[in-house]
């Protein structure tokens, strides 16, 4: 059935559910440039502020999956997978990977790059020296045989309506739609093949949506979409208005993903990868081994160096250094209260941790090193943060923005589970 796309977009501005079939000919066409780009911008924008019914979204999410290939995973184990909604410091997959592959699962991790406030797992990986990100179908399937996990770039032919789509809604305001958000994710994790996948849907001023209620509402959606699919989907919510860990950047966040896997780590990242990796073996069938002792025993570790040097990277190279260091210290006696998560994001970006546009390079030894996190107690003078970077016209930016990313308090703040709810 032929539609047109100012007919389909008049459908949804005024407010009615659109038809598998309209959404199926306005993605493909839209996919092979029949539909123009203000065209789909003006859908893009009437989605956003209509929203979408659960019919709708699924069948938009099925039109993406079917605009490109699928990947085959013929491998005997069972594949989990794992989406983070971003965050900052959040280094989670580079060590969940080898964890989950070392406790039975294979884990075909198609990952991205990072944009803004938000680091990308590839930018963070790219740090070790000869590691490559692009990986054909079948160097992904031969080294979930013989390794049990990948981390790598989204081959071209996976959801490319998606990367037409998510493009467009960058520069049209349309970001933040629950439908489009959750479609755009699935439609990438469902074309992967993992009968399995868990999401951490973060929570929080360095997070996406900044409220629980909204990440609650995305997990829910992305849930249903999974299980709507054929997928066995679990979610997590995670608070993000702290950094992650104890670094953010791109090579200190390798550093520090390493020590987790050595057994050690701050305990939140430890924390958080043991959770995702039981919810990810959960959905996999797999829940004979603890990740825990595991994780403990520096077996990990041990899949994690046949992974890296499987795509030709070193993993007992030197990681990158910085060719300036800056400190930020404490103004007072007391006890940090606040560490804003958006903050040190955006300072890291500034540091050369990011980018601003999609395409451009990204400085592997920009970051920042948190030596203080809320629950600390600090002295005036002590070292707060350390900032990383090649570039030292960029400090003084970053730390404009770190102006009111601290707060202090006078007696014992308690910490909290960086987990939230399990949807």
């Amino acid at each position: 059935m032929t539609f047109t796309a100012v007919e389909v977009i008049r459908a949804k501005r005024d407010g009615e559910r659109l038809s598998g079939e309209q959404i199926a000919w306005v993605v493909d066409a839209y996919t092979r440039g029949v539909v123009a780009e203000e065209q789909m911008s003006a859908l893009a924008m009437a989605i956003f502020l209509r929203g979408m019914q659960a019919e709708e979204i699924a069948a938009w999410t099925g039109a993406m999956i079917d605009s490109g290939e699928r990947l085959v995973l013929p491998v005997a184990r069972p594949t989990v997978d794992k989406h983070s909604t971003g965050g900052v410091g959040d280094k989670i997959t580079l060590p969940l990977a080898p964890l989950v592959a070392t406790c039975g699962a294979a884990v075909p991790q198609l990952s991205g790059r990072g944009l803004g406030h938000t680091g990308g797992t590839l930018d963070k990986l790219e740090s070790i020296p000869g590691w490559r990100a692009e990986l054909s179908p079948e160097e992904i399937a031969r080294q979930l045989t013989e390794v049990g996990a990948v981390i790598c770039a989204a081959t071209e032919n996976l959801a490319p309506a998606d990367r037409k789509l998510y493009a467009l809604r960058d520069v049209t305001g349309t970001v933040e739609s629950i439908p489009l958000i959750a479609s755009s994710i699935m439609s990438k994790k469902i074309a992967e093949g993992a009968s399995g996948l868990v999401l951490d849907v973060k929570a929080g001023s360095g997070a996406f949506m900044k409220t629980v209620e909204d990440a609650r509402e995305l997990a829910h959606t992305l849930v249903e979409l999974g299980m709507a699919h054929g997928v066995a989907t679990r979610a997590v919510l995670t608070a993000m208005d702290t950094p992650l860990g104890r670094a953010v950047g791109n090579a200190v966040e390798v550093a520090e993903a390493v020590e987790v896997l050595r057994g050690g780590g701050p305990a939140d990242v430890v924390e958080l990868t043991c959770v995702l990796a039981r919810e990810m073996l959960a959905v996999g069938g797999l829940s004979t081994m603890d990740p825990a002792e595991v994780l403990a025993s520096g077996a990990a570790y041990e899949t994690w160096c046949r992974m890296i040097s499987a795509q030709g990277g070193d993993p007992e190279a030197p990681l990158p250094t910085p060719r300036h260091v800056h400190v930020v210290e404490s103004v007072r006696d007391g006890v940090l209260s606040t560490l804003d998560a958006y903050a040190v994001g955006v300072a890291a970006w500034r540091l050369g941790a990011g980018r601003a546009r999609r395409g451009e390079p990204v400085q592997h030894a920009a970051g920042i090193l948190c030596h203080a996190k809320p629950g600390d107690a600090v002295v005036s003078g002590q070292p707060l943060l350390e900032l990383h970077t090649d570039t030292p016209d960029a400090i003084p930016f970053a730390l404009e923005a770190l102006e009111s990313a601290f707060s202090y308090d006078d007696s014992a703040v308690p910490r909290e589970s960086v987990v939230i709810e399990i949807v």
